[in-house]
């Protein structure tokens, strides 16, 4: 007889191996949920600023789009360079376990925020 203990831990083992297979979300209609990293409006110019430094600086985020007469330069905003910033880092990175944290000052939206010449990346 098999013990609700054991029962209990290979549905635990078995939920576990499919997190971490980081599969794309689908949508109730199958198509593939698309999200991007934006950097959230409440926090001060300042933090923005220090995890922008960082995601274009050490975390290897692609910010040339986002220097003076860059596609994405235009509104001058800490507030919209972070957001290109740290979607350029998550997406780069989000399939080797990166994270759209930088110290609760970004999130995770399902809204392209595109606008004008200025593409956001989407990788799947």
């Amino acid at each position: 007889m098999v013990s609700l203990s054991s029962t209990f831990s290979l549905l635990l083992f078995l939920l576990t191996v499919l997190l971490s297979l980081n599969l794309p979300f689908s949508g109730a209609d199958g198509e593939d949920v698309k999200e991007w990293c934006i950097a959230d409006s409440q926090f001060p110019n300042e933090q923005l600023q220090a995890a922008m430094d960082w995601a274009c600086g050490p975390g290897g985020a692609d910010c040339t789009k986002i220097q003076p007469g860059g596609e994405c330069y235009k509104p001058n905003t800490v507030l919209d360079h972070a957001s290109f910033a740290f979607n350029s880092y998550w997406q780069k990175f989000k399939n080797q376990g990166a994270s759209c944290y930088f110290n609760a000052a970004a999130f995770i939206s399902e809204e392209d925020p595109s606008h004008q010449s200025c593409k956001f990346e989407y990788l799947p």
